[in-house]
């Protein structure tokens, strides 16, 4: 049986993007942390994504057609290209990647049935999407990837009203400031 994880970069007051929608704060440019999240993401076989995740995620797509490129980046890029997505969206009219479905809506038990018929891992990526799968209680998994920076507001990286005991089963400290928890 498949775990399903919720994995994203935060920030130390737990956001996910800021009050203007900017993430850019996040991005892992660091070799020895985007290293670890390819490892991470290691045994993932399936992203689930809202739209706008997803086009925020579609640039992989090309990622390795970019020249100069580090091998830690392209590694990244590959495992991406390799995984199945599908898209949670009203809006989206077709994927711009392959190996990509579109579904109109989330159907919680849809993915109980999928996490029991595969046997690689799933992500659920992006706080709204990832909602939906805290409080349906399909989560197995949070990763926490937090920047040393305060945004103040946002969206966060948990829902509101949704109370859970967790145990730590890793934590992660970078020569950046990132730290991970799992």
């Amino acid at each position: 049986m498949a775990k399903l994880i919720y994995s994203m970069l935060t920030s130390l007051d737990g956001y996910t993007e800021d009050k203007h929608g900017d993430f850019g704060w996040g991005v892992p440019e660091d070799e020895e942390v985007h290293s670890y999240v390819n490892e991470l993401v290691s045994s993932v076989g399936i992203y689930l994504y809202g739209r706008r995740m997803y086009e925020t995620m579609a640039y992989w797509e090309t990622a390795h057609t970019i020249p100069d490129q580090p091998e830690f980046v392209l590694d990244w890029a590959r495992q991406w290209q390799a995984a199945e997505k599908i898209v949670y969206s009203r809006t989206l009219a077709e994927p711009r990647s392959a190996r990509t479905r579109i579904k109109r809506d989330f159907d919680p038990d849809a993915v109980r049935r999928l996490k029991s018929d595969v046997e690689y891992d799933i992500t659920v990526d992006g706080p709204e999407l990832a909602a939906q799968a805290v409080k349906a209680g399909l989560v197995d998994e949070f990763q926490m990837i937090m920047c040393p920076v305060m945004v103040g507001g946002g969206k966060r990286f948990f829902p509101d009203g949704v109370r859970q005991e967790l145990d730590l089963v890793e934590d992660r400290r970078f020569g950046n400031g990132v730290v991970v928890l799992r």
